[in-house]
């Protein structure tokens, strides 16, 4: 189940990326040590929990149309997702302007 905790540990990881670029380089390059860990490998776990969040919404809606499911529990559920959501939309955009600002230097 992933939860705010989950969410504050993908931004951790990476803010903990961005702030040393010269050692996410290096480890991207295989010349870190043993600990390496990448940016797709980041992206790949934080999209993976976010689908997870959405299963987990999901489920919660259908019980809750069922009549299984406490309505507080759904509302939970989909907030969750939402911000989940709204945390993707914001590496995207970011990720976009990187993108663009790249794309505007001069050779």
């Amino acid at each position: 189940m992933a939860t705010p905790i989950s969410a504050a540990g993908a931004y951790a990881n990476v803010a903990r990326l961005t702030s040393d670029p010269g050692a996410a380089l290096s480890k991207g390059a295989g010349l870190g040590g043993q600990n390496e860990t990448s940016f797709s490998s980041v992206l790949k776990d934080a999209l993976g929990a976010i689908n997870e969040i959405g299963q987990k919404s999901d489920a919660q809606t259908r019980n809750a149309v069922n009549g299984k499911a406490n309505m507080v529990d759904v509302v939970t559920a989909v907030s969750e997702t939402e911000v989940a959501i709204d945390a993707v939309v914001a590496v995207r955009d970011k990720v976009i302007s990187a993108y663009e600002e790249i794309m505007r230097m001069p050779i």
